[in-house]
């Protein structure tokens, strides 16, 4: 995968300052190979599949303020993929020694596969990481019913890692609306009722450093009688913040020792995700988890296309 090219969602060429009068202007983010400044681009090579991603579809019962993914009630860009559609990917992740099924979107809980989804990998021998608001999608009976089963079933095998983006109602709410926070927390406790294998997705945007968020998450972890271990970076993952609004520099391969980054470390080295776009007849594969709208970024029809060199 060639970094960087990914940051706009329609117009991925953006200009910069010309470098003196009457130059031309200079496109970031344009060539695959090189950067404005005529620099090598970073790039990462896809050495072995670890995680396979299956998109279940943009449709969210929210639509919070910066979603990198525009994920929203009205939002179908990426359409609801079914059980019969994610088997053969499922096989081929299973033939490729991978380990681990991602299920994202959107929220995976609005589409009625899901359950049968997750089910499908469990059989096939792979843990399940399903990211989820644990609101009204998940909290519906026959969901309720059938992710109950699952976790009865398998136990830590499938994991819930749900989106908290602040450790206070005030700052979750403001970017995911009035009432969130408490019907979040309501999902979260259900799931430890059932005693499923959970963590959290916090944001480091609303904290002012990572120490004292993870002090104060752990507060509101114990006073929920949650296990989770807010120092344990697994079971707390904080992101940054991702913006198409944002001027991100572009990273050339000399930017790997100065930033003491392997590139075998990053996602897509060991992961690919299915995506099924709304005007595609089948579902096709992506890099990572961060480009499903780009069809420049399209690898396939297979993961078997999907991973080999070009």
């Amino acid at each position: 995968m060639v970094e960087g090219v990914h940051h706009g969602t329609d117009d991925i060429a953006l200009e910069t300052k010309p470098k003196s009068e009457g130059a031309a202007v200079v496109k970031k983010f344009f060539d695959p190979l090189t950067t404005a400044d005529g620099d090598a681009r970073a790039q990462v090579a896809f050495n072995s599949l670890e995680t396979l991603w299956i998109n279940t579809g943009s449709q969210c019962n929210i639509e919070c303020l910066n979603c990198y993914i525009e994920s929203s009630p009205k939002n179908d860009r990426l359409s609801y993929i079914t059980a019969d559609e994610a088997r053969p990917f499922l096989d081929e992740a299973l033939q490729m020694g991978a380990g681990e099924i991602g299920l994202t979107g959107g929220e995976p809980f609005l589409n009625p596969a899901t359950p049968a989804i997750i089910e499908d990998a469990l059989a096939r021998g792979f843990t399940v990481l399903v990211l989820t608001n644990a609101m009204r999608p998940l909290m519906r009976p026959k969901m309720q019913a059938a992710v109950q089963q699952l976790i009865r079933a398998h136990g830590a095998r499938v994991k819930f890692r749900v989106s908290l983006d602040h450790f206070t109602a005030q700052g979750h709410d403001e970017e995911r609306g009035l009432g969130s926070f408490k019907a979040a927390l309501e999902g979260l406790s259900w799931l430890n009722a059932q005693g499923a294998a959970l963590s959290i997705a916090g944001r480091m945007a609303f904290c002012d450093n990572e120490a004292s968020a993870r002090a104060q998450y752990g507060a509101l972890f114990k006073a929920q009688g949650l296990g989770i271990q807010a120092d344990d970076r697994a079971d707390l993952v904080l992101f940054p913040e991702m913006s198409e609004q944002s001027d991100p520099p572009e990273i050339t391969q000399a930017c790997w020792d100065i930033l003491g980054q392997d590139p075998n470390d990053m996602m897509c080295a060991s992961s690919r995700m299915v995506v099924k776009r709304s005007a595609a007849a089948k579902p096709s594969v992506t890099a990572c988890t961060l480009i499903a709208y780009e069809k420049a970024f399209d690898l396939g029809a297979s993961l078997y296309q999907a991973t080999k060199e070009p």
